[in-house]
């Protein structure tokens, strides 16, 4: 079968997803993964504001309405209740995942590997039928022949399927290859790897006892044993933050004399503060996103979530109704999926009631239409007896 594989391989055909082991003559077809170094997705999320970052981005993307539009002969956009998408948002995209919790691993992936996938499952007619988030870290990527991508996708037990390009969801960070995405942690490994180096300075004076380390003076001279087992009887009774405070007592003519060296001395803590910064600029994130209050006003508070929304969010947002478009509706199909922005592009109320004073003197707005803006039923509609004006 090696031989047919590679024959049907030249000749520009590609192989179906199934079960059966990977062929290694089809991994031997030009992998593209595994070539970024980098911290580990994992290990980064160990610092809090990586964490933090991807945290932010993803759950405001998949909290957000999505919404199904077609557009007709004259360019007008209906909303499409009944579309399979529509219905994946609302009852969910497999019986494992509702639509926010398939978005948000999505969204994470993406941020954290630079490639987040999601398997396309259709019906027996070829109708959306369900959405089914790959973890990257399972995902194997090669180039075929035909230039297109295949997806080995393993299952941890030494088996692999193929998923072909059509039939994948491919969410991408920027690219330095046009195929796939890299890791904005892998872009700036140097300056996550010194945050992570600022972190495990800080758990490691802490661990010693939260306290400057001095040093043990002694009129003579101490034998290569002598000092091991000084060093090892003072480590034991107190190196350790849970020994901090112990009285030290020394015999010998021995004399302890600390040096006078505290975190702010050695800029730690200005250290930590500055890697918040450093990683918020990676992700794009406005550090109050992120509670980093440190240079914060109440004034800027409110224009930071204006700024996450416009040059962090709306980008992601936009790369993912792309890639729907591309890969979820047929080439050529009138519809759309459009991520709803506005709950965060409105602003304060002063701002935004303002706005809409002057939508209605002008004429673009009637009252009914700035109603369904703000979430309302047109007035006197009567379907919600909570929402209609008495």
């Amino acid at each position: 079968m090696g031989i047919l594989t590679r024959m049907a391989a030249w000749a520009g055909y590609e192989r179906r997803s199934d079960t059966s082991p990977l062929d290694p003559s089809w991994q031997a077809l030009a992998p593209l993964t595994g070539y970024y170094s980098g911290l580990s997705a994992r290990a980064a999320e160990n610092l809090s504001t990586v964490l933090a970052c991807t945290t932010a981005i993803s759950t405001a993307l998949s909290s957000v309405p999505a919404l199904i539009y077609r557009r007709d002969g004259n360019g007008n956009r209906i909303e499409v209740a009944s579309h399979p998408l529509s219905r994946l948002v609302k009852a969910g995209v497999n019986p494992q995942q509702t639509w926010p919790d398939f978005l948000e691993h999505l969204i994470a992936s993406a941020l954290l590997n630079g490639n987040g996938l999601a398997e396309i499952q259709r019906d027996g007619n070829g109708q959306l039928a369900g959405l089914v988030w790959v973890p990257w870290g399972m995902v194997t990527v090669q180039e075929l022949s035909s230039g297109r991508l295949a997806f080995d996708v393993g299952d941890g037990r030494g088996r692999s399927r193929r998923l072909l390009e059509g039939e994948v969801l491919h969410l991408r960070d920027r690219t330095d290859d046009g195929r796939i995405g890299r890791s904005r942690l892998s872009r700036a490994a140097e300056t996550v790897e010194g945050v992570d180096l600022a972190n495990r300075h800080a758990r490691q004076f802490l661990a010693n006892g939260a306290s400057p380390s001095g040093v043990i003076r002694f009129p003579g001279a101490l034998t290569a044993e002598q000092r091991v087992q000084l060093r090892q009887s003072h480590d034991a009774g107190f190196a350790g933050a849970s020994r901090a405070g112990r009285t030290l007592i020394l015999d010998g003519g021995l004399e302890w004399q600390a040096t006078q060296i505290s975190p702010e001395d050695a800029e730690l803590l200005e250290t930590r503060k500055f890697g918040v910064i450093e990683i918020c600029r990676v992700f794009q994130v406005p550090p109050p996103i992120v509670q980093s209050y440190e240079n914060n006003t109440f004034t800027n508070a409110a224009q930071a979530g204006l700024w996450f929304a416009t040059f962090c969010l709306a980008p992601w947002a936009r790369r993912i109704e792309a890639e729907f478009a591309r890969s979820l509706f047929p080439a050529g199909a009138p519809y759309e999926l459009e991520l709803d922005l506005s709950g965060f592009l409105r602003g304060d109320p002063t701002t935004r009631w303002a706005a809409h004073k002057i939508a209605l003197e002008t004429g673009v707005l009637d009252p009914d239409e700035v109603r369904q803006v703000e979430g309302w039923n047109p007035r006197g509609r009567t379907d919600n007896p909570g929402d209609a004006t008495p």
